[in-house]
């Protein structure tokens, strides 16, 4: 083949693989972890009604986050289980696919399926998976260590410096239907 003929080979494509914009997705669904662990934001609720105010608006403005937390004490909990470390394994790429990489909403039957509802299903079939791997007490021990932690952080951070958008803000029932 001659040194200057011109090949016939196009530009190699910029395009990302669809990981790729998976996990950059993933990356901007969860909020900074540096607001998430903000120090100056943690203070005594007022009330009973106060707290409960913030475990809602922080479970809303946090849902990956404590998500992720929730998922890795549950990891961590089974580090001596290797049986129900491949299940969890399995389990945890069906929470990247359908909750923490979709960028597009969850289609069912020509439905849309609410994000919360794709949560409370995956932990569910995540559950219910490692207990058939008879690690049942330990699953139990680790949610509630989850639960705990992400309740405790709910309760006692403020909500005074957290921005909803427009669909965060209609989500968690935060619009006026006032005109």
């Amino acid at each position: 083949m001659p040194l200057n003929s011109a090949s016939t080979y196009g530009p190699i494509s910029a395009a990302k693989p669809p990981l790729v914009s998976r996990a950059r997705s993933l990356y901007a669904a969860r909020r900074p972890w540096r607001l998430f662990l903000d120090i100056s934001a943690i203070s005594l609720p007022f009330s009973y009604a106060d707290a409960m105010s913030r475990i809602r608006l922080n479970a809303n403005h946090f849902r990956v986050n404590y998500a992720l937390i929730i998922l890795i004490v549950l990891f961590f909990s089974l580090v001596y289980h290797p049986i129900s470390m491949i299940v969890y394994s399995v389990s945890f790429i069906a929470w990247l696919s359908l909750y923490f990489c979709r960028e597009d909403p969850l289609l069912i039957f020509g439905r849309t399926v609410d994000d919360r509802v794709v949560l409370v299903a995956l932990g569910l079939v995540t559950v219910v998976a490692l207990v058939f791997t008879h690690v049942g007490m330990n699953v139990l021990v680790a949610l509630i260590v989850g639960v705990v932690l992400v309740g405790v952080h709910a309760a006692f951070r403020g909500t005074e410096d957290l921005f909803l958008d427009e669909s965060d803000a209609a989500q968690g029932g935060l619009l006026s239907v006032v005109r």
